[in-house]
């Protein structure tokens, strides 16, 4: 049996939406019944004011008191007073003797009889006003008194009934009441146009939803280690998670968000990549101590909106693909030894089998005294085994490329010279790229050779590899340690990334290095040049 679905929560545009509906009605109404008792007691006032003049109008009129010292002011006044409360647009008009014995009333059958209301301020020669419930009705009324040569010699009143006040006050409600209805309707509109828009945004979540969806956005960006870099649309970082930080070398206490891309001091091809508008897949760079696969992504929605850009570290994996080229280098070359031998000894079994033996030993000899002497010349100037096991593989490469590869006779490095804190890694991989560098310079020139001088003081390291190439343009001496610079065609695997290498391992060890146009011999091609100091940590580490 299917349980009947749950109904689905309201989405947050939906609970705002009523909110604000509620909140606008709440305030619409307020501000109408605030301006409805505004707007009374404003036409009550109004109301006492209008009377007041009327009234101390008629008491100062010179045939008012005239007719009041006749022997019958009602036949005067009464013509009179009606005249004045229809000029005047007040509902009465009583004008009283002292004693408020009325002469005039709207009411014929009231003339003669007391006044209904109090007198007793008038009397006393002031005017004032009050609400007060008469023949007529309920009214707002004012009395003043009526004066001749000083002597009060009558009361005057002049009143408008409340329900004429209200009459008045009807057609202000209804008007107000349709503004109130206009700005209602108007507010909600308005309020459904922002709530449409913001549920776009939110894709129709609910508050929950949206909460969650920011717990696993968090859990997430802590989660990766690759880093995520997020730009706005001036290339201002957006968001960063952990691993971005660490592959930028960005500290956790250093607040990047804000901060544009070009002020975070990386270097400049990274940070024209991260500018660049183009989407980038898979570009390697290098930072101070790694390398990294890049991707940028746009975001775009009509307009540009920021960039997505992804980080990988491979710099272990760099180090292996360049451990994997030398393997496979030292391959080629022990193949080609061992056909190189195969040749030798079937020379030697040729010449047994000719009875020339003693041939065939001078030949063998002669051939193990020229392996053994360039071991021994290797090993003697570069006893260092890494080094040394590095600087023999090569020599097989570069032999079986046509380039000779000689151990400078100034080269000397004895084991256990080099401290820990220099890594065996990062010297293969200075040396090794620069061999490989020196190799493919020469590769081709006559007489092809590499000479490779390697010494140590106490106070610092030095590795050098002159070859016999074309040399390095002036020009180019700053670019030929960029990624990605090659003068040569790039092959399966790119170019331009080995020299970079060095200079980041020499970077990390703040060594420093150096290429001039000045080969051996005066013939040509290039130096170059690694000086790394040895002191700072043979003191901190021995």
């Amino acid at each position: 049996m299917r349980l009947p679905a749950l109904p689905r929560p309201r989405s947050l545009a939906g609970q705002l939406f009523a909110v604000q509906a509620v909140l606008i009605a709440l305030v619409v109404a307020g501000y109408a019944l605030f301006t409805y008792v505004s707007d009374r007691h404003q036409a009550e006032d109004s109301a006492a004011r209008q009377a007041t003049a009327v009234a101390r109008s008629i008491a100062d009129s010179p045939s008012v008191r005239a007719a009041i010292r006749t022997a019958d002011p009602t036949a005067l006044l009464e013509p009179y007073a009606l005249q004045v409360t229809r000029d005047a647009n007040v509902d009465f008009v009583t004008i009283m003797n002292p004693s408020g014995i009325r002469w005039t009333h709207p009411d014929r059958k009231q003339i003669g009889k007391p006044f209904l209301g109090n007198i007793g301020a008038a009397q006393r020669g002031r005017t004032f006003t009050e609400t007060y419930t008469g023949t007529l009705g309920a009214s707002v009324r004012a009395v003043t008194p009526i004066r001749d040569d000083g002597r009060i010699v009558g009361l005057v009143s002049a009143g408008i009934k409340v329900e004429t006040i209200s009459a008045r006050l009807q057609d202000q409600v209804t008007a107000l009441l349709g503004v109130a209805g206009g700005t209602l309707l108007l507010g909600a509109v308005g309020t459904y146009v922002v709530n449409a828009r913001l549920r776009r945004h939110t894709h129709g979540m609910n508050a929950g939803e949206l909460s969650r969806m920011h717990d696993y956005h968090q859990a997430a960006l802590h989660a990766v280690r690759e880093g995520l870099l997020m730009l706005d649309g001036q290339y201002r970082v957006a968001l960063i998670n952990d691993g971005g930080r660490e592959l930028l070398a960005v500290g956790p206490e250093e607040d990047v968000v804000g901060r544009s891309v070009a002020g975070l001091g990386l270097p400049a091809p990274l940070t024209g990549a991260l500018l660049s508008s183009e989407p980038r897949v898979d570009e390697v760079h290098l930072t101070a101590s790694r390398v990294l696969v890049v991707n940028t992504s746009p975001v775009s929605g009509g307009e540009r909106r920021g960039t997505v850009v992804t980080l990988r570290d491979v710099t272990e994996l760099q180090s292996l693909m360049g451990e994997l080229d030398s393997e496979r280098g030292f391959t080629q070359a022990l193949r080609s030894q061992a056909h190189e031998a195969a040749n030798r000894l079937h020379t030697v079994v040729s010449l047994i089998e000719l009875g020339r033996a003693e041939e065939a030993v001078e030949f063998a000899t002669a051939e193990l005294e020229l392996a053994q002497a360039l071991t021994d010349q290797v090993v003697a100037a570069v006893s260092e085994p890494v080094l040394a096991a590095l600087l023999l593989g090569k020599t097989a490469q570069a032999n079986e490329r046509g380039v000779e590869l000689v151990v400078s006779p100034d080269s000397r490095l004895d084991d256990g010279l080099l401290p820990p804190e220099l890594s065996t890694r990062d010297l293969v991989t200075i040396l090794g790229n620069l061999i490989d560098n020196a190799v493919d310079a020469a590769q081709g020139t006559v007489g092809a050779r590499v000479t490779v001088t390697a010494y140590a003081s106490a106070a610092e390291l030095v590795l050098r590899v002159s070859d016999t190439g074309p040399g390095v343009d002036p020009a180019h001496t700053d670019l030929v340690f960029q990624r990605g610079f090659s003068t040569k065609p790039a092959g399966p695997g790119g170019r331009g990334l080995g020299l970079a290498l060095v200079r980041q391992a020499v970077n990390r060890h703040e060594g420093t290095l150096t290429v001039v146009e000045s080969g051996e011999d005066g013939e040509g091609g290039a130096v170059f040049e690694v000086r790394l100091p040895l002191h700072t940590a043979q003191g901190g580490g021995r």
